[in-house]
């Protein structure tokens, strides 16, 4: 919580990549990993329906935090989040997800694109 008592939630989120390597003929993955942060009314959604696992669509702004440590500054660049949207479904009374409310399906890479 900040000092005026706003809900702040903290998420580490990764995201998938899979393509096919032409060199070599096998499927690979590359994963990335985002720091979010979620303040205000969504972090109240975040924190009652969200657990680890759950399936959303993020958008925000990206910010980039400097800070010293140690003698050494350090940054940081988190996304602000001014929209969430579950895609697990409808939660069940315990909070859990259930079923799938995504109307959207992950897309084929297509290799071929020259770019």
């Amino acid at each position: 919580m900040t000092q005026n008592g706003t809900k702040i939630a903290n998420l580490n989120v990764a995201t998938s990549e899979k393509r096919m390597n032409k060199q070599t003929g096998q499927r690979e993955e590359t994963t990335e990993w985002h720091r979010l942060v979620v303040i205000g009314s969504l972090a109240d959604v975040v924190e009652k329906y969200m657990r680890k696992g759950s399936k959303a669509y993020f958008e925000g702004r990206l910010q980039t935090r400097k800070w010293e440590k140690d003698g050494q500054e350090r940054y940081t660049t988190e996304i602000l989040v001014d929209n969430l949207t579950m895609l697990d479904g409808k939660p069940e009374s315990d909070g859990r997800q259930q079923g799938s409310a995504s109307a959207r399906t992950e897309a084929p890479f297509n290799d071929d694109i020259p770019f």
